[in-house]
């Protein structure tokens, strides 16, 4: 060792100084037999490698994010607003104690300057929805009521009951714990507070002429909810349909209130919905109450309409049933909801809006639902509620935790379904990706190419240069038997095939998320696996750090010489070519409107890449928007620039309407 210092008179950084002095101390140990001195040299030498600049131009990097004790939240639901800011939620966050305390969480963070906001959050949003909307909130919807109870920890009787009113003068409400009487005289009580609307009265004239006589219709109001039998065990098993009388009434209201159950079991018991939504605010940064949607609604998909409006599908009820096919609308313009075609999908569906209008279901879903209950992928026609099927996919029993998404750019209409795994709590995965052209005139899925290995929850993210950037993910259920998966790569479009990238260092399997941020780089959030150990006998904890890959086109001296949008418009319509100065207009290749990521739980169905046509000036670009609303839906977008070599700009926001 000295005479290789005499040699060679060079003075390592201190990093390398670390390593060589780590390395030596390793070489000592190995002697000694102390197997965890090599994999301490290991992880040195792999530190000291991806730190090379060479590396990071090829691979990129990873950073954890310094998060200050009180703001670190498990993050289920992650989107980018037009403030640059990302807003997660938490809810209960996956905290059944949490919910009980009725402590709901959201935390704004400013990746520009790495700032934390706690911000208050009204109901449990724990497992909503969320959509873009024109004018730059977020539409959330929907949430948690009661969590699950499973297996030996359902003690006492349940299931849901339709609450009937037959009085047509008025509604009746009933609070939590509100008790009825069965046919077998046993006690149940409700779980939720409700209001059961009046019955609805026609009156019609029946017969010829005056001697015609008035006839009366009553149909019952009713509403839906869940009920638990008083005692335990199972004397409050019911398996035939009864009629149940609900206690502390007399005479009419006897009569006309009442209670109806096909069977009350002691089966599990999954979550329940609740029905609220709320527009949150990014300038003001709060919570704002809208009209609740008419179901409750756990495990939602929310798509973006051509005209701004945002449909609404599927979820768990206020009953925990999947909603069967009733389907909703929401009005930014007037803050209500309204009825959508009837269609059933398992929880959280990805449907995707496509350039005309219908909606793309991909048969990526997260959740639950039957297994041979819609889950096939079509084509969805809002007008005539019509359903064209797609074939072509393999390994179409593993669609659920898939991701997928519409490559870009979103003009040519194709979209891609990567990994997945089986229903329900399968170890089954796939490292299957597939893609489907709607252009053609019978679409169907064809095989891409193969991911390294099978992979539930994986985060795909559109990047400003075409790639889809791809990471995380876990082999088995919810990483059981520490199976998460380490491993980035991007997908290359006009390739058709994945290179690798810079692996991360934090594990993410379920309630992960991964967006884009406006300069360029991809943050990724959450993780919940079941266990924490790889025999699975010690429960897991959520990982509530934040890691940020830096992609290669950052590095090798390509940061300093990206190109750059001056000032330009804050605003445009659809087919209008809008102007940005720069002083790099020479060598601007290409320029994207990127729609900005909502996501959760792999479902991501708003994050979307258009192509601009591009016109060279001096000292400015002139960019011309899409003229097709379904192709790029009102709201606020990243303008990217990138040249040459697919360096691109930092985004410029701009609010895009019809």
């Amino acid at each position: 060792m000295s005479r290789a210092r005499r040699r060679h008179p060079y003075r390592p950084g201190r990093r390398l100084r670390k390593l060589a002095l780590g390395s030596g101390v390793t070489l000592l140990l190995v002697g000694l037999n102390a197997p965890a001195a090599v994999s301490f040299a290991q992880q040195q030498l792999h530190e000291y490698r991806i730190s090379r600049p060479a590396y990071q131009a090829r691979y990129g990097s990873w950073d954890v994010v310094d998060v200050p004790e009180e703001y670190r939240t498990n993050a289920i639901h992650a989107a980018l607003l037009h403030t640059g800011k990302v807003l997660l939620i938490a809810g209960s966050g996956n905290n059944e104690d949490q919910f009980d305390a009725g402590t709901f969480d959201s935390v704004l963070w400013d990746p520009k300057d790495n700032t934390f906001e706690k911000v208050p959050t009204p109901d449990d949003l724990f497992c909503a929805g969320h959509a873009q909307l024109p004018d730059g909130k977020l539409l959330v919807a929907g949430g948690t009521l009661r969590y699950e109870v499973l297996g030996d920890a359902v003690t006492h009787a349940g299931g849901p009951m339709l609450i009937k009113n037959e009085d047509p003068d008025q509604s009746r409400e009933f609070p939590e714990g509100t008790r009825l009487r069965g046919p077998n005289g046993q006690l149940y009580e409700t779980t939720n507070a409700i209001t059961v609307p009046a019955a609805d009265k026609q009156e019609r004239e029946s017969g010829d002429g005056e001697d015609g006589e008035e006839e009366i219709t009553i149909t019952a109001g009713e509403e839906r909810v869940f009920v638990s039998a008083v005692e335990e065990g199972e004397q409050g098993v019911v398996e035939e349909p009864g009629q149940y009388e609900i206690l502390g009434l007399e005479g009419e209201d006897a009569r006309n209130l009442y209670g109806l159950a096909a069977e009350l079991t002691l089966d599990d018991q999954d979550f329940q919905g609740i029905d609220v939504a709320y527009e949150f605010d990014p300038v003001a940064e709060r919570y704002v109450p809208v009209d609740p949607m008419a179901e409750a609604r756990w495990y939602p998909t929310l798509t973006t309409l051509p005209d701004g409006r945002v449909l609404t599908v599927s979820g768990l009820d206020e009953v925990g049933e999947v909603v069967p096919g009733i389907n909703e609308i929401y009005d930014p313009k007037t803050k209500t909801w309204s009825e959508a075609p009837d269609r059933y999908f398992p929880t959280y569906p990805a449907l995707f809006l496509t350039e005309g209008g219908k909606i793309f279901y991909t048969g990526s879903n997260a959740g639950y639902g039957p297994a041979d209950e819609g889950r096939v992928p079509g084509i969805w026609d809002l007008e005539d509620n019509s359903f064209e099927e797609v074939g072509g996919l393999s390994d179409p029993d593993q669609l659920e935790t898939s991701a997928s998404l519409l490559l870009p750019p979103a003009q040519d209409q194709r979209f891609m379904v990567l990994g997945g795994g089986g229903v329900g709590e399968s170890a089954k995965s796939t490292e299957r990706t597939a893609i489907i052209d709607l252009t053609e005139e019978d679409p169907t899925y064809r095989e891409g190419p193969s991911l390294p290995q099978g992979t539930r929850y994986l985060s795909s993210v559109l990047m400003p240069d075409d790639t889809v950037f791809t990471s995380g993910g876990s082999t088995d259920y919810r990483g059981r038997g520490h199976s998460d998966v380490l491993r980035a790569q991007f997908y290359d479009p006009a390739k058709d095939a994945f290179v690798p990238a810079a692996d991360p260092t934090v594990g993410r399997n379920y309630h992960s998320e991964a967006l884009l941020l406006p300069d360029g780089r991809v943050a990724t959030f959450g993780s919940d696996p079941l266990y924490g150990d790889k025999d699975n006998t010690r429960a897991g904890e959520f990982e509530k750090r934040i890691e940020v890959y830096t992609p290669p086109y950052l590095f090798d001296g390509r940061e300093e010489t990206r190109p750059v949008l001056d000032d330009g418009p804050k605003s445009a319509t659809l087919g209008e070519t809008v102007t940005f100065g720069t002083g790099d207009a020479d060598r601007i290749a290409t320029a994207r409107l990127m729609r900005p990521s909502a996501v959760t739980h792999t479902t991501d169905v708003e994050q979307r890449s258009l192509q601009l046509e591009l016109e060279r000036a001096d000292g400015e670009v002139r960019l011309t928007l899409p003229e097709d609303p379904s192709l790029a839906p009102p709201g606020w977008y990243m303008v990217f620039v990138t040249d040459e070599e697919g360096t691109p700009s930092e985004a410029k926001w701009i609010k895009v309407g019809p």
